[in-house]
């Protein structure tokens, strides 16, 4: 007699199709949205008095010595394969140099709170990529929570119209978060896909930000000229809890909610960081809420609540 395939085992749970509520799912899925909503307003310091390039060098150069020690503590062999050493740099040119370079210029424009409301719609790409790639289904009910959320992005964008000076370049904010978006959303595609999860995660991320930080340094040198680096020990602080705290702790716990959740239900964390992201912009940047933004807020989480309602996994 054939014995059945290794998905419908009992207990065996079917890749990005895990239940959400349990501790080893749910756990590390708000530790991630704690740590993440916390870090839009940190990376505000990193973008003063240094060119954005060479921060998001610094902070990938401390965050690959960051995974390469936790993969010395594990015990973990950081040798890949030739297979893990291309993902490794298409991973590190879509989510360590493309997308935080567009991250980090953005809020040159745009609030901190307002870039992660923005972020937060990863969602609707993450789900339609992996059901373009992935196979991953779609549902109609999440459809409508996503155009709910998009409304709701809409009436925030223009709040911060209104509320930008007539020299801001708001516009600009909006367009490089965009590209942010799209490029982190081809990341966690690529991160979910069947080959990324047959490599050592914590070995593949460690060569990822390796490339990245490489490149991002490439590209620092070429538009921003030599290295630059701020000695305030605010600075200083930032790019450790960015490398460390923000990355090292963070990617392995989110890249492996991809793998287990699936591409969109993976992103729902993007439900909480905007929420976090926005008390501490109103606290620390003076962030001012109108009528218009809570509206805007309210429905960009409700959209969001709805589509992750309806986005179950299909058995």
């Amino acid at each position: 007699m054939n014995s059945p395939p290794e998905h419908e085992l009992p207990g065996t749970e079917i890749p990005g199709q895990a239940r959400f509520w349990q501790w080893n799912v749910a756990g590390p899925f708000f530790i991630v949205a704690l740590i993440w909503g916390s870090t839009w307003l940190v990376i505000k310091d990193q973008i003063g008095s240094v060119p954005p390039s060479w921060s998001v060098t610094w902070r990938f150069s401390v965050a690959a010595m960051g995974m390469a020690a936790l993969a010395l503590v594990r015990g973990e062999s950081l040798r890949i394969n030739g297979a893990g050493l291309r993902i490794a740099t298409l991973l590190g040119l879509t989510q360590f140099v493309m997308n935080f370079q567009f991250v980090y210029r953005a809020e040159q424009h745009l609030t901190s709170g307002i870039v992660a409301v923005l972020f937060a719609l990863l969602l609707v790409p993450n789900a339609l990529l992996g059901w373009f790639w992935l196979k991953q289904p779609v549902t109609r009910g999440f459809m409508t929570g996503s155009s709910v959320a998009g409304a709701g992005i809409a009436l925030l964008l223009i709040h911060e119209y209104r509320m930008a000076p007539p020299e801001g370049k708001v516009l600009v904010g909006i367009l490089l978060t965009v590209a942010a978006l799209l490029s982190a959303s081809l990341a966690n595609v690529l991160q979910g896909s069947k080959s990324a999860r047959s490599q050592p995660m914590i070995p593949l991320l460690c060569w990822g930000m390796l490339f990245g930080a490489a490149m991002d340094g490439l590209f620092a040198f070429a538009v921003e000229g030599p290295p630059q680096f701020d000695t305030r020990p605010s600075y200083m602080f930032g790019v450790l809890y960015l490398g460390l705290i923000g990355s090292v702790v963070t990617f392995p716990l989110y890249f492996r909610l991809l793998q287990r959740l699936g591409t969109g239900r993976g992103a729902y964390n993007g439900v909480l960081v905007p929420v976090i992201a926005m008390i501490l912009s109103t606290i620390f940047e003076g962030y001012r809420w109108s009528v218009l933004a809570a509206s805007g807020a309210g429905l960009a989480m409700l959209g969001l609540v709805l589509a992750l309602n309806a986005r179950k996994p299909s058995r």
